[in-house]
């Protein structure tokens, strides 16, 4: 475990260092925006423990951390027998798939390299040429992730007129990726094109993503931002200082409905109500096609400690009963549009999700 001065360190919030014996390295996101302390993740189980506790988080960059978690959890069984190997290699695929159940780019992540394991194994390769296989596919799904980011950049900065002020809620940034990351892009790619804007930061009850992550990494890349309560949203809007509502996403069905950070559907309710277009900006990997609506989408229920004992402090009865939610769906009748590496989709309608997602 090593610290960075928090003054001058970019966002690198996920590195693999070495080859097929090589680690994983993260940045403990829950101890931003103190403290920027990097993870050695040199087994399977530290990656697990990192996705399931937030050290990682943010959809892609969940995805990326599973992958290379599958090259580290093989190391041990690199030489052995092909039975033991493929044994092993679904042992560790079902566990990582167990850490985190509302972020789809966690399975299809997983789902990339059993394909590549399938397809390295009917090739005739060796176990250690599987593992090497395994390795570069983590690296392309990570590069690939880099590439994307930058060109959801791109079309949602299409959307923002100079002097506009955006409304985010969580974290949606370089720390939930590999790169720009989804609605941070937007506002990274404003700067990048001498766009001038002001971003509105939702601290985003009860873990403050937005306070502890975004803030911090708005403050980093010299972006004019005001956090606020998420109470305080609904008369922002009524004071005329929103023009557009950006959030990222954990997973979007087929209609467009789409889970994101609990607090979203609220947020998006005020945005019609005040009539601000509502965006969510995802790369494509977010999209489950497998479900009709979000009513499909698992919501994941956390620990009551997280609300009782919020940031370490206890703020609750301990007696009191708890409903902790990671997630809600905002319904794609909210959504003005989905900002993809694709191009925007708008309306939001399963035909148009379709078009761009199949397409």
């Amino acid at each position: 475990m090593t610290t960075a001065n928090l003054e001058t360190a970019a966002p690198d919030p996920i590195r693999f260092v070495g080859q097929t014996d090589g680690h994983l390295v993260l940045i403990d996101q829950t101890k931003l925006p103190v403290e920027l302390i990097h993870i050695e993740c040199r087994d399977v189980e530290t990656i697990w423990e990192a996705i399931k506790m937030l050290r990682v988080r943010g959809a892609p960059a969940i995805g990326i951390a599973a992958a290379y978690g599958v090259v580290v959890g093989m190391q041990a069984a690199a030489d052995k027998p092909m039975a033991e190997f493929e044994s092993r290699f679904d042992e560790v695929v079902e566990y990582l798939a167990g850490s985190r159940p509302t972020a789809v780019n966690l399975f299809w992540a997983l789902d990339r390299l059993k394909a590549t394991f399938a397809a390295a194994k009917e090739s005739g390769k060796t176990t250690a040429e599987i593992h090497d296989a395994l390795l570069a596919e983590a690296r392309f799904i990570h590069e690939d992730d880099r590439q994307v980011c930058r060109a959801i950049g791109r079309h949602g900065a299409e959307l923002i007129e100079p002097g506009n002020g955006i409304l985010t809620h969580c974290n949606a940034g370089g720390l939930a990726t590999a790169d720009y990351g989804t609605a941070l892009a937007v506002m990274f790619t404003c700067q990048d094109q001498g766009k001038e804007i002001h971003v509105f930061v939702d601290e985003t009850r009860p873990l403050l993503q937005g306070s502890r992550l975004t803030a911090w990494e708005l403050v980093q890349r010299k972006i004019p931002a005001t956090l606020i309560c998420d109470n305080m949203a609904a008369q922002v809007m009524k004071e005329g200082r929103i023009n557009a509502v950006i959030t990222g996403a954990d997973r979007i069905a087929a209609n467009g409905d789409s889970a994101n950070k609990i607090g979203t559907y609220g947020v998006a309710l005020l945005a019609k109500a005040h009539g601000i277009p509502f965006y969510i900006a995802a790369p494509i990997s977010t999209f489950d096609l497998s479900l009709p609506t979000g009513e499909g989408i698992p919501i994941e229920q956390r620990d009551p400690v997280e609300i009782i004992h919020g940031m370490g402090k206890q703020t609750a009865p301990s007696e009191v009963q708890v409903y902790n939610p990671a997630f809600d769906v905002t319904p794609a009748g909210l959504i003005a549009g989905i900002i993809t590496e694709k191009g925007v989709i708008s309306p939001v309608t399963p035909e148009n999700v379709a078009k761009v997602v199949a397409g």
